[in-house]
């Protein structure tokens, strides 16, 4: 528990590391910092969001954080919500050193949630709409029954990353609308455009055959949420609800590596000018390496290191050192430009506000990173009646595809609907986009089971197991595979 005068160095350690900040070149949100116990810290990290609706996984999840925090495997450093203004929460146990830490870390995110393009869209009142959800969510378990909600809610979330993460004016039917509203001979701007708007649409090209929808949807639930044709209104509200929550959190999925790295470098530059008694120097470079641990589980990536060390690796080339094998930088024709000397800083807050960690990595992941960082793939492979994993390959390049390749659709296989009304029954029938990753057939078919639930008809799913074309199906009673 923070003491009177811990507050009181706390609020003075805010306003300072702030204006340090502000010098540096950092425009964050402003932020509301607010101090509470640890077990507040991970109800708000399992549930993502602060007031969110009820759901047994978040339970779940809050016991898997907090009992690895208890066995001392794991720790939430901060919690911080992209919300103009921020909202950031310190743990009550920690050591005044690390809030001074948190502190600059978190006006790290702040800035990134600002600047970055990818965050541009994002609904700033994201916890106000939360709170809407959860009361509506509430009203239905009482005018429904919660286990009713309940069962309904498990399906919707197996479905949950299921959407089309294109910005919302790239979407087929929004370009194909806007270009049905265009008239010849009238540019934009002009002074008789609003007179087009009261003239009747002409009349769409007819379309051919019976094909539903005309052009495959990726985006799964909202599908779902206009055309099931069991769902009553307050199921296709929760589909909506859920959909509108996955929205909000798709730049940050987008963005991981980036933004921990700008966080992680922010705190080490911040604190940097800011610390000056030798003991807090050295405690402050402790908690420093613990975050940027390589690789703190097998199987895993540290988020804070890998971005940590590129943005590092950007400023030392845009400052003039150059290393050898480093690259040079060129234009989208592959043209070498100059690289101006100096502007490393400039560099850094440049690549945050354009990029995602796609391009990201695709860009500034090189050779030498790869190297230094040690990276490497790796497979798992049976050997003597025993699986073990063991390295596939130290190639840099292919390091780095299968980094980004796994960020394709941020990990989660691409599933589009190819026809509502399947063999003229009202089935739905999906297609997996296959990428050269098989998906684990047993977990599509409890997923099949819940998508049959939101659709109320038979339910295929047509993907490769083995290279082989291959449909897998739900009829409502039982699952079945068989050629496609």
């Amino acid at each position: 528990m923070l003491t009177d005068a811990d507050k009181v160095e706390l609020e003075r350690s805010i306003d300072e590391i702030w204006e340090i900040a502000l010098d540096m070149g950092y425009d964050p949100y402003p932020t509301h910092f607010e101090v509470v116990p640890v077990h507040v810290i991970y109800e708000l990290g399992s549930y993502s969001l602060p007031a969110r609706f009820s759901h047994w996984t978040f339970g779940r999840d809050y016991h898997r954080q907090k009992t690895s925090y208890e066995y001392g495997m794991s720790k939430i450093y901060e919690i911080v919500f992209n919300t103009d203004p921020c909202q950031a929460f310190l743990m009550d146990s920690n050591s005044m050193l690390s809030h001074k830490l948190i502190i600059a870390h978190v006006i790290g995110h702040c800035h990134f949630f600002k600047h970055n393009d990818y965050f541009r869209q994002t609904d700033r009142q994201m916890v106000e709409k939360v709170r809407l959800h959860r009361d509506r969510i509430s009203d239905y378990e009482q005018e429904f029954g919660w286990r009713e909600v309940e069962d309904f809610l498990d399906a919707v979330m197996c479905i949950e990353e299921h959407f089309d993460t294109a910005p919302m004016l790239m979407r087929p039917e929004v370009a194909a609308q806007r270009d049905r509203n265009k008239k010849p001979g009238v540019s934009k701007g002009s002074d008789y455009e609003d007179i087009w708007s009261l003239v009747d649409k002409p009349a769409e090209a007819k379309k051919e055959g019976r094909r539903f929808p005309v052009e495959p949807e990726k985006d799964l639930m909202l599908f779902l949420a206009r055309y099931g044709r069991e769902l009553e209104e307050w199921q296709r509200d929760i589909i909506s609800m859920v959909r509108e929550e996955m929205m909000y959190f798709l730049p940050q999925i987008k963005t991981k590596i980036m933004n921990e790295g700008f966080a992680s470098l922010a705190h080490e530059r911040i604190l940097e000018r800011y610390l000056m008694k030798s003991e807090d120097i050295w405690e402050f470079r402790r908690l420093h390496s613990g975050v940027l641990s390589p690789s703190p589980h097998r199987g895993s990536t540290n988020p804070y290191y890998v971005g940590f060390q590129i943005l590092k690796d950007i400023e030392r080339r845009w400052d003039g050192t150059m290393d050898v094998g480093d690259e040079p930088e060129t234009d989208w024709l592959g043209t070498v430009k100059k690289r101006p000397i100096g502007d490393g800083w400039k560099k850094i807050f440049e690549v945050c506000e354009e990029e995602a960690d796609p391009s990201f990595l695709r860009k500034y992941l090189t050779e030498p990173l790869v190297k230094r960082l040690d990276m490497y793939t790796y497979k798992r492979v049976e050997e003597a009646g025993e699986e073990r994993w063991v390295v596939d390959s130290t190639d840099w390049q292919e390091v780095r595809d299968t980094m980004v390749d796994n960020m394709t659709n941020f990990g989660v296989p691409v599933i589009k609907v190819m026809d509502g009304d399947y063999g003229r029954r009202g089935e739905l029938y999906l297609k997996h986009f296959h990428d050269g990753k098989d998906i684990d057939t047993d977990y599509t078919g409890k997923t099949l089971k819940a998508v049959y639930k939101l659709w109320g008809r038979p339910v295929h799913l047509e993907t490769l197991v083995d290279n082989v074309p291959t449909r897998l199906s739900f009829d409502g009673e039982q699952n079945s595979e068989e050629p496609a």
